[in-house]
């Protein structure tokens, strides 16, 4: 990516809070654009200020709504491609659809392929996304995509905490496909590990089958990449409390907070605390009294400042093994 033009970063209206913390760092300030939407509710984009040969970074989640975040960043990335930018970095949080990764039935779609044929076909030259969902959608890109991982920010906020100098905390993995993650922070904090076992026999429906690792009078951390309904989540925990665990807390990266997820979260009897992340926008009535967010902008700004320098990204996550 060239430098000559300075970092010029422009967002939509997923996630502007976000968008302002991430210039901040960079100590920018956050381009002029309208986004707006015509009487028909069509997405209507001006760029309005020249943009012409500089590396251009878009941030937008592409969250709920997410058919209109997504269409609105495919608008914006067509009204760059068509300014004469040299790049253009598409900075995705949230990655939306990204658990529409395979094909589980038949005459099923992979719509994150299709969403990933669609921002390179629109104009995006780089994209940047944080813990998505399924690893292996970064080979739906023909382009260089940056997979950056919040776990070193749980470190961190544990460690401040002090859950590193306890003997009692156990870092929970709600299934097998997030052993790692848990393991990581689990071998950062010096915790013990354990594994919920579970099936799923609908779209948000899940079975409890076993609990693997011991979580008697233990602290546990359940450690995810998203919150949904939060219904796998409050039965993982009440299946930890069931074994003998004391207290639990649940950290995820993305607080996607579907339906009545947040009233679930806070009047429950078995979860003491929600961490999450800004990934996603939260409107106060999703805000509650158990929640504690932390931003991912310091993260995002520091690996836009490498890339604008031509120095490494994965050098940020020395402390995290990436598998």
């Amino acid at each position: 990516m060239s430098n000559g033009n300075g970092i010029r970063v422009f967002t939509g209206n997923a996630h502007q809070a976000l968008a302002g913390k991430i210039a901040d760092y960079l100590d920018v300030k956050v381009g002029k654009m309208t986004c707006t939407r015509f009487s028909d509710g069509e997405c209507r984009v001006m760029v309005d200020e020249s943009a012409r040969g500089n590396d251009v970074h878009i941030i937008q989640p592409t969250c709920a709504p997410v058919n209109e975040t997504l269409m609105e960043l495919l608008v914006i990335l067509d009204a760059f491609r068509r300014a004469s930018v040299d790049e253009i970095n598409v900075i995705i949080p949230y990655f939306g659809y990204s658990r529409q990764d395979k094909k589980i039935k038949p005459r099923e779609p992979i719509t994150a392929a299709l969403v990933a044929d669609l921002l390179q076909t629109a104009g995006a030259t780089r994209v940047m996304v944080v813990d998505i969902h399924a690893e292996q959608i970064q080979g739906f890109f023909r382009i260089p995509v940056d997979h950056l991982y919040a776990g070193p920010l749980l470190v961190d906020f544990y460690l401040d905490q002090g859950y590193d100098q306890r003997d009692d905390i156990t870092i929970v993995s709600p299934d097998v496909s997030g052993v790692a993650r848990a393991r990581n922070l689990a071998e950062a904090l010096k915790a013990q590990l354990a594994i919920i076992a579970k099936r799923r026999p609908t779209a948000n429906m899940v079975d409890i089958v076993e609990v693997i690792g011991d979580v008697k009078g233990r602290k546990c951390i359940m450690v995810d990449d998203m919150l949904d309904t939060g219904g796998s989540v409050i039965h993982g925990a009440e299946a930890l409390v069931q074994r003998g665990a004391v207290d639990i807390e649940v950290a995820v990266t993305h607080p996607v907070f579907s339906g009545g997820a947040p009233q679930r979260l806070q009047t429950s009897e078995v979860v003491s605390r929600v961490v999450c992340m800004d990934t996603i926008p939260l409107p106060p009535e999703k805000h509650f009294d158990k929640l504690h967010v932390l931003s991912v902008a310091p993260l995002i700004g520091e690996a836009v400042k490498r890339l604008h320098n031509n120095t490494s990204v994965s050098e940020l996550f020395n402390r995290w093994r990436v598998n």
